[in-house]
């Protein structure tokens, strides 16, 4: 994770790997969106130059995000710090999902 940039229109931006195995599938895709509409900010997550809505669980898993992906993500608005922060964490906890054990 990074440290929070301001980008040339006033956004923030910030840095985050994706930690989980299986990748930003469904699951964690709906827990990030469902948390972002809680935040009045515009959220946006790049991936190699591609933008999506961070809040639309279409946009999210059309990054086809898998482990090891450096995302960007973009927040603009009076709580947009906040929103990046919950990100943030998010994707440090892998979401919450534990790792896979091959048996």
């Amino acid at each position: 994770m990074s440290k929070t940039r301001r980008g040339g229109s006033g956004a923030l931006k910030r840095r985050v790997t994706v930690q989980n195995e299986v990748g930003l599938h469904a699951r964690p895709a709906k827990n990030l969106v469902s948390e972002l509409n809680k935040y009045r900010s515009d959220v946006f997550i790049e991936k190699d130059g591609y933008r999506v809505n961070a809040k639309s669980i279409i946009g999210v898993l059309t990054l086809a995000a898998v482990k090891g992906t450096v995302l960007t993500v973009i927040a603009d608005g009076d709580d947009a710090e906040e929103a990046l922060d919950i990100v943030e964490q998010m994707f440090k906890q892998s979401f919450g999902e534990e790792p896979r054990v091959n048996s």
